[in-house]
């Protein structure tokens, strides 16, 4: 074992006899060899920068798996999984889209996912591999299927070209249905997930070379576990600057809108009326973008408040977007159609031979023409 790996699982002993001293020695021993992986010797071949995403990749998988699933009988646990990728914004509007626009309307977003889960475990070389893995690690079923639904988890959220993966794999499940017919999942039984059962069924399922291929090459390039570690990084230093420039208030409001609540179930959590929840929505936006995103991730900003150009038109209603550019001017109406085309700050300067801050700062006007069209919105609603 090399010196890092040795460090590492010195460490991760530690910390899981301090905070899951109710696990058996060879259960805490089992999650240690689930973090670590099976080849310690990588650890000696990373730099430190990589080896510090690596030690971050490991601190993000125990926190789905401690704060999800360890310790909780298989119906719970599978429950919250199912739980927290319909949370998942993106996913259960397309979801609720297709089923309200398809002949079977009597599904429900959790159907769906079931089937696509399913699909998932019986088509994905990644997720056979990790079950494969874990089937060795123990003979605990119940330990086995609370690790898979951890792994689970973390795949399916990793983002590829700015969607998770599980955005991809229901667009492949839409594919296979739509020449197959539709196959019901039973109300009453979870899906499988028990790696011999998996791995021994027929698997004719027909495989999407579009979502495979660029699944392929994130994994490649081990590009995708940097984007995680990257978003969480992220998200913990705009959690500091909300606390040290707005409240403790604009950080919980932060952590219940990534969970997927909605304003109104905010609004009870938080126990704040909910005129004074959509307000601060707007203060914390319009400090993402005005400042924080500026120095930091500003299309992840973005798409945490679903306000992106690409997808959400900036927040905006069809209405609203046809208005937005009777509001700037001409000049921040073609670096709107360029920014909706793709381009970057850094491109749409060189194109209108300008400065990179000017293009900026027309960009601000823009962003905040939207966010008076949002709240003009919201307060007509309200009258």
């Amino acid at each position: 074992m090399t010196k890092d790996g040795e460090n590492l699982a010195e460490y991760w002993q530690q910390r899981l006899s301090t905070e899951c001293p109710e696990q058996s020695q060879a259960t805490r021993q089992s999650i240690l060899d689930w973090l670590l992986g099976v080849d310690l010797e990588r650890f000696n071949l990373l730099n430190p920068k990589e080896l510090e995403i690596a030690k971050q990749a490991m601190e993000y998988r125990w926190r789905i798996l401690h704060k999800r699933y360890l310790g909780m009988g298989r119906e719970k646990a599978y429950s919250q999984l199912i739980s927290r990728l319909g949370s998942v914004v993106a996913v259960r509007n397309k979801i609720q889209t297709w089923i309200s626009l398809s002949r079977d309307r009597q599904r429900s977003v959790v159907d769906v996912l079931q089937e696509v889960l399913q699909e998932l475990m019986q088509s994905d070389s990644y997720i056979q591999q990790q079950m494969t893995h874990i089937a060795a690690l123990t003979t605990d079923k119940r330990l086995r299927d609370t690790l898979l639904f951890a792994s689970i988890e973390e795949y399916c959220l990793r983002p590829v070209r700015n969607q998770p993966i599980l955005m991809y794999r229901f667009v492949n499940y839409l594919r296979r249905i739509q020449r197959g017919g539709l196959t019901q999942v039973p109300s009453s039984e979870l899906v499988k997930l028990v790696s011999e059962e998996i791995l021994a069924e027929n698997n004719d399922n027909p495989v999407s070379l579009v979502d495979n291929q660029a699944i392929a090459q994130y994994q490649e390039t081990q590009h995708l576990e940097e984007q995680i570690v990257n978003r969480q990084l992220v998200q913990e230093k705009f959690e500091q600057y909300l606390l040290e420039n707005i409240g403790q208030h604009a950080v919980d409001w932060l952590r219940l809108y990534l969970q997927g609540k909605s304003q109104e179930e905010i609004a009870k959590q938080l126990q704040k009326p909910i005129k004074e929840v959509y307000r601060l929505r707007e203060k914390l936006s319009y400090h993402a973008v005005r400042v924080f995103a500026i120095k930091g991730e500003p299309e992840l900003i973005d798409n945490w408040l679903s306000i992106s150009l690409e997808e959400h038109n900036l927040g905006l209603t069809e209405t609203q977007w046809q208005q937005l550019p009777e509001t700037i001017t001409p000049l921040g109406q073609q670096i709107l159609n360029l920014r909706k085309a793709g381009n970057s700050i850094e491109t749409i300067a060189q194109q209108l031979q300008l400065k990179n801050h000017q293009v900026l700062g027309e960009w601000t006007k823009i962003y905040l023409a939207a966010q008076t069209l949002r709240i003009q919105n919201y307060s007509r609603s309200q009258d």
